[in-house]
């Protein structure tokens, strides 16, 4: 499951932690890219000491064989281009999108925008090219804004594309931390943790400020091509 950060790409996996039968990976690569990539995150050196930091100590742990359905959530920044991806062709690659003006207003609630790598739609578009031209043309795209609109009908649908059964246990999950998440959970997952069930939205697009226009511009071009895709 590729997506950009400040979307419900965590949400996703509590609910397929909340399965029975599915293994959970979180954020695999996140070690690894900031080693690679020295950027000083909140708990940058723990995480780098507990995690695999060699791209293809990460790959091998991600594709060992075991029973279940495995489920990955990917964030597309941590892909650099330097990054071995023939490993995609093992697995089904769904994609997360969400409006980019509604990703860009809570990006920047905490963080600063400098460009459209730091909200990932640039390597969300090239990991999609990847897998539509090496791949499979039948991409699996996933509108987190319409699913909020209804998560039940949505999860199903999505499980339907997926080959696998649906299971209610997708809609509530308990409170709290689970082991499935990674150990920044503690700095980032503070929403999910206090959380029991998808947050049902509507669907409003909400304006970006001038001087993000032209990441935005950027963005809804990548977002309105990969949305036709959406199931």
């Amino acid at each position: 499951m590729w997506s950009g950060p400040r979307n419900i790409s965590t949400a996703l996996l509590r609910s397929f932690s909340n399965r029975d039968d599915t293994i959970v990976y979180d954020e695999p690569f996140y070690s690894y890219y900031l080693k690679e990539t020295k950027l000083n995150h909140p708990m940058k050196d723990e995480i780098i000491d507990f995690y695999p930091t060699k791209e293809n100590e990460v790959i091998k742990s991600i594709l060992e064989n075991k029973k279940g359905i495995h489920y990955q959530k990917h964030m597309t920044h941590h892909i650099l281009d330097k990054t071995n991806i023939e490993w995609l062709k093992k697995g089904i690659n769904c994609f997360l999108i969400r409006h980019p003006s509604k990703v860009i207003n809570s990006y920047i609630k905490k963080n600063t925008l400098q460009s459209i790598t730091d909200i990932g739609f640039d390597q969300m578009f090239r990991l999609f090219n990847y897998v539509n031209k090496n791949i499979s043309k039948e991409i699996i795209v996933i509108n987190s804004d319409t699913l909020l609109e209804n998560p039940e009908l949505y999860l199903k649908k999505l499980c339907q594309n997926l080959n696998i059964d649906f299971s209610t246990k997708m809609l509530k999950w308990p409170k709290g931390k689970t082991k499935d998440f990674g150990i920044w959970y503690k700095h980032w997952y503070h929403d999910i943790i206090n959380s029991t069930e998808f947050a049902i939205t509507k669907n409003i697009i909400k304006d970006v400020p001038k001087n993000y226009e032209k990441i935005y511009m950027e963005s809804l071009n990548i977002y309105d091509h990969m949305n036709q895709y959406s199931i």
